[in-house]
């Protein structure tokens, strides 16, 4: 009789094998997780490109209504803008991050139990 296939890709085989065997895994891990579709990606980027954009925003309206209450040399509403942008883009990379180790963390548990 033939022997059954190692039941981790891990086990035996050449790296091709174990590289497919890999790939295998995570398209039946993420199958049994649900399937994410293109609107879910969309709402992801959605939801990165609101953060970013809306302390860009608040920056740039707060800066033009201190530069037409109090006129000076310098533009309140460019340096509020780009202080925005810097929170905005730091909002948005912690957010991923996150997201990344809750992923990461999910994959580690699903390993362990298998």
């Amino acid at each position: 009789m033939a022997e059954d296939p190692p039941t981790s890709p891990h086990v035996s085989g050449t790296p091709f094998s174990r590289e497919i065997g890999l790939q295998e895994t995570r398209r039946l891990r993420a199958r049994r997780a649900g399937v994410h579709g293109v609107w879910s990606g969309l709402g992801m980027l959605g939801l990165i490109g609101w953060s970013v954009a809306t302390p860009t925003l608040l920056g740039a309206l707060l800066g033009a209504w201190i530069d037409k209450r109090r006129p000076g040399n310098h533009s309140w509403t460019l340096a509020l803008l780009i202080g925005g942008l810097c929170i905005g883009c730091i909002n948005a990379w912690h957010w991923v991050a996150k997201e990344e180790r809750e992923i990461s963390a999910g994959e580690e548990n699903e390993d362990r139990v298998q």
